[in-house]
């Protein structure tokens, strides 16, 4: 949560860090684990105050970027088992959204995580350009939507002049979004296995 203000410097920053990450991200997997620990931290932190304490929002998501950031640069190893446990409770809540519209049972979380985490560590590398690729395209997408206007990945709040970043929240009505994402998230992929992420 920013001041309205600050949506399109946000969205700037969402893009080119999601073009980082999508295309670089296993050469530059320290720095990409910063950019999205300082980009957790700010929205977490930045989400705690209220709405109309702009100063407040400001200091908070600065505070909480940097802790952010910090925390995932130095937990490398832990950085990369958290990326095999996104994917894996990424990969719960896509599958289980195909046959109901509840979120899927704590337990299948925990379980996908865990696998996701475990196999993480086994194929670092392989774990580390499909999660910067996918994680890094739909930051990229997102950021791109909020730069064209669009109200569906963030809102504003008119009464309070509020721009709300809801970065996992699908685009409703859009049936082309998860289709661009896995494009990109493939030449993304196939961009690190093949020139930026080559090994030395």
């Amino acid at each position: 949560m920013l001041p309205q203000s600050y949506e399109i410097p946000a969205a700037i920053l969402l893009v080119l860090s999601g073009a980082i990450a999508c295309f670089a991200g296993y050469r530059l997997f320290r720095l990409v684990l910063g950019i999205f620990g300082f980009l957790f931290g700010a929205w977490a932190a930045s989400s705690m105050m209220g709405v109309t304490n702009t100063i407040g929002m400001l200091v908070a998501a600065m505070l909480g970027g940097l802790a952010g950031a910090l925390i995932l640069v130095f937990a490398y190893f832990v950085g990369i088992a958290l990326v095999g446990a996104g994917l894996g409770a990424l990969a719960a809540h896509l599958a289980w959204s195909q046959f109901g519209t509840t979120d899927p049972p704590a337990l299948v979380i925990i379980l996908l995580a865990v696998l996701g985490a475990f196999g993480a560590m086994m194929l670092q590398r392989y774990v580390i350009i499909v999660g910067t690729a996918f994680g890094g395209a739909w930051t990229l997408i997102v950021g791109a939507l909020a730069l064209a206007g669009e109200r569906t990945p963030e809102r504003a709040s008119p009464a309070v002049n509020v721009w709300i970043l809801y970065p996992l929240t699908p685009a409703p009505g859009h049936q082309w979004l998860p289709l661009v994402w896995i494009v990109v998230s493939i030449v993304g992929a196939a961009v690190q296995l093949g020139v930026t992420g080559k090994k030395q």
